[in-house]
């Protein structure tokens, strides 16, 4: 069906009042228990169905309703079955309660609840657990994902279900419901500090020794925005191993009946002075939605500006010798080159100057065929295949984007980068896991470029190579990996490992052994941790189940043999209570004196409307596309084919929607910021890594050409030398807070310097710090 507005009727029912969230962050493990609480205003039954996104990452371990004082806890079934009860209970006039995750993508969720009495209460709560990321400044890092982006559709597959374009949307200002997050803290590392994106409440600590902290939400949240806490620990980088009771009544020797074992590694990657002369090939979203800001906050800057500064940062950092290529992708997509080409100083100079001319015109947001395209070239013998993805991941063919990831596993990494507030946690985690690579979320006001530099830096080092976990435990005991084993390792990585432990043990001071063992080149390293084979009891089976959801990722979506991997995960999903794509949830109250009687409405609850409410609506309007409110579906249906209520960016990027070009979208936003003068350094460097001394350099250093000839030493020395420590020297006295985006730059530049330069050098170095009035170390240029 056509799309009939952005914005709901704002006068329509919401029964949906109020969104609870506690969090408990032990360590590098969030536990949450969300908590929906609904209110059925009208004079009529109804059906109230809210579409959430979550990350990716979570395990969904149990959903419970609390109606009329009474709990009612759902079973977890094959999802058909569950959807069949689900519906044959509300049919006769029964109440019942689904959860269920969304059959393309693993980051989008659906709660419904069937047949809401007037006038009832009703809350249900889902509880998960969920791994923490570790950011590079040693941040453990929770997201409460709040943005549900409209995901782009195929044309192809326009008929089938779209779970996120049937959400109305309203500004969040006009939300009805309120949402509040509370989240305690625990670690015996002693905790430094919390920061959010987000206002928060005054930190409180609930022990002398900072172990244990409480922050919650404070008033101001705008429903605009993830809301992202990080939690600063005094010391993170201590591997451990934690084992845990198994399930008091599951059958010894099963998943859920043995203990679990969480193995915590960090690690020590040396870095290598010498880099990795692979190929690379950089993928780049130039979708409409690419043309919209990077956050809501103001001032901000559009995608597709902040991801071309980006590109033209990781190709001036390329090393040379290695072989590069860049494409685009939207409803179509183009290469720079038919084949990746050599680095040199033309190619680089050809694509840096398609990159600035590159524009967010290529429609809709299909990824797999540029991806086919890519894995039908031959690879280089000697030059390893890197892969750089950045989108903001608004598409629906998720799973099938990861398996074919999956299947090219073998001759390359990828590197992948959601940009901006919603991006699928499904897909950029996915297709990073898939290949060996990291996953990076650029959000806020976060930038873009270190994010991509700290990515390239680790595609630069040697590949870590024979990864292998021994153990070494009392007799009677084994374990068998439940998590795939580490293919590759990363500097600054965390690595974690879930296996089950089998067998016996009689002594209650056993001790147990895991050693980790990786060679770099022709250097081996090992890591070992002692631990205590004493499980410890949780009722909540935490390390359980995340073994649990990373059993289910390594099969789930695996489309090359879908039958049996199917029922691999639903055994899996069964025995641990973890959600899958092919499991869900239901609770059925069975304690109703009578069935309700009526026809039965359905209510969609809203979300709020992408960036903010505003971009969006412009650049529909922009694009001429009616924006007026509109009803919303009043029958349920047996399956989602009724009229959407949002413009989404599936509709609105298609080409074939109207004959606008993007400057059309554009106009709706500020003209693009004029370079910063690190970003016009950056631009005039040449691919060996030199600069040339001309007009241009010179405005960046803020001193004319005459002036920097006349301070050069010696006159008869060759002046790009002299210009590249003039320009080494600015971008440490004047850019050092962005060091992370110039420091492979400046690798180059040193090299090259150093492979030029004779005993002078020193004379030199403290010439250019008197030309620019500043105090680099000699020890930059190894002096």
């Amino acid at each position: 069906m056509t799309p009939c507005g952005l914005l709901t009727n704002s006068k329509q029912p919401v029964p949906l009042k109020s969104i609870s969230v506690d969090v408990s962050v032990h360590e590098f493990v969030a536990d949450v228990s969300a908590t929906l609480g609904y209110k059925n205003e009208e004079k009529k039954p109804v059906e109230a169905v809210f579409v959430f996104p979550m990350d990716e990452d979570s395990a969904v371990y149990s959903f419970q309703a609390q109606v009329d004082e009474k709990k009612i806890v759902a079973e977890i079934q094959e999802k058909q079955q569950a959807q069949e009860n689900y519906e044959n209970t509300i049919s006769q006039g029964q109440e019942a309660f689904l959860l269920e995750q969304d059959s393309s993508s693993g980051d989008i969720f659906s709660c419904s609840i069937g047949n809401l009495p007037p006038g009832q209460k009703a809350a249900v709560t889902l509880s998960y657990v969920q791994e923490l990321s570790l950011e590079a400044d040693g941040a453990v890092r929770f997201v409460l994902p709040a943005v549900l982006n409209p995901r782009y559709h195929l044309q192809v597959s326009a008929e089938a279900d779209n779970i996120t374009s049937h959400i109305p949307r309203l500004p969040g200002k006009e939300l009805p419901y309120t949402f509040g997050v509370s989240v305690n803290v625990c670690s015996p590392h002693g905790i430094e500090k919390v920061q959010s994106n987000c206002p928060l409440s005054p930190l409180q600590y609930l022990e002398d020794d900072k172990t244990v902290a409480q922050v919650s939400l404070a008033e101001g949240y705008k429903f605009d925005r993830d809301v992202e806490i990080l939690v600063y620990y005094r010391e993170v980088n201590t591997p451990s191993v934690s084992v845990e009771l198994g399930q008091a009544d599951a059958k010894p020797g099963s998943l859920m009946g043995d203990p679990a074992v969480m193995v915590t590694f960090y690690p020590r990657i040396p870095e290598s002075q010498g880099e990795s002369t692979g190929e690379f090939i950089f993928l780049m979203d130039r979708s409409g939605s690419m043309s919209c800001p990077m956050h809501s906050q103001g001032d901000a800057q559009s995608r597709i500006d902040s991801a071309k500064e980006t590109l033209v940062l990781l190709l001036k950092s390329l090393p040379l010798g290695c072989f590069f290529n860049i494409y685009g992708f939207g409803s179509s997509f183009d290469s720079f080159f038919p084949e990746s080409v050599v680095y040199t100083q033309q190619s680089m100079e050809e694509a840096v100057q398609r990159v600035k001319a590159l524009d967010a015109d290529l429609g809709g947001t299909e990824i797999l065929e540029p991806l086919k395209d890519i894995y039908r070239k031959s690879c280089r013998p000697g030059h390893p295949r890197q892969l750089f993805v950045f989108t903001d991941g608004e598409v629906c063919d998720t799973w099938q984007v990861i398996a074919e990831v999956h299947r090219n596993n073998q001759n390359h990494r990828c590197f992948s980068f959601g940009i901006g507030e919603g991006a699928s946690t499904s897909l950029i985690k996915g297709i990073a896991r898939a290949a060996g690579g990291t996953a990076e979320f650029i959000t806020g006001k976060d930038r873009m470029q270190p994010k991509a530099l700290r990515s390239l830096k680790r595609a630069l080092q040697p590949v870590v190579q024979d990864v292998c976990l021994t153990w070494t435990l009392p007799p009677g005991l084994e374990t068998t990996l439940l998590s795939p084993a580490p293919a590759v390792i990363f500097q600054g990585q965390r690595l974690i490992v879930y296996a089950q432990l089998k067998g016996t043990n009689e002594s209650k001071d056993a001790a147990g052994e895991v050693c980790l063992q990786y060679k770099i080149q022709s250097d081996g390293f090992r890591k070992t941790v002692l631990f205590s084979l004493n499980p410890k009891a949780d009722d909540k089976l935490t390390i359980h189940r995340l073994a649990a959801k990373s059993m289910i990722q390594t099969f789930d979506g695996n489309l090359e043999d879908a039958a049996k991997d199917k029922k691999k995960v639903v055994d899996i999903s069964l025995q641990s209570g973890v959600v899958s794509s092919h499991t869900a949830y239901i609770a059925i109250n069975k304690e109703l004196n009578q069935p309700i009687q009526g026809p039965l409405t359905r209510r969609d609850i809203p979300l709020s409307a992408p960036y903010g409410g505003g971009s969006l609506f412009q650049c529909a309007s922009g694009l001429g596309i009616m924006a007026s409110p509109c009803a919303l579906p009043l029958y349920r249906t047996s399956s989602l084919q009724f009229c959407s209520n949002v413009i989404g960016l599936d509709d609105w990027e298609h080409d074939s929607l109207c004959e606008v070009d993007s400057s059309t979208v554009m106009a709706s936003t500020e003209a693009s910021p004029t370079e910063s003068p690190l970003l016009q350094l950056i631009s005039l460097q040449k691919a060996d890594g030199s600069w040339e001394l001309d007009e241009a350099l010179a405005s960046v250093l803020d001193v004319s050409v005459e002036r920097a000839l006349a301070a050069l030493p010696d006159q008869s020395k060759d002046v790009p030398t002299w210009a590249t420590i003039l320009a080494v020297l600015w971008m440490h006295s004047f850019s050092w807070d962005q060091r992370e985006e110039w420091e492979l730059l400046e690798r180059k530049a040193v090299a090259w310097i150093c492979a030029r330069s004779d005993s002078s050098l020193a004379e030199y170095v403290k010439a250019a710090n008197t030309l620019l009035k500043s105090s680099v170390d000699p020890a930059v240029f190894g002096l």
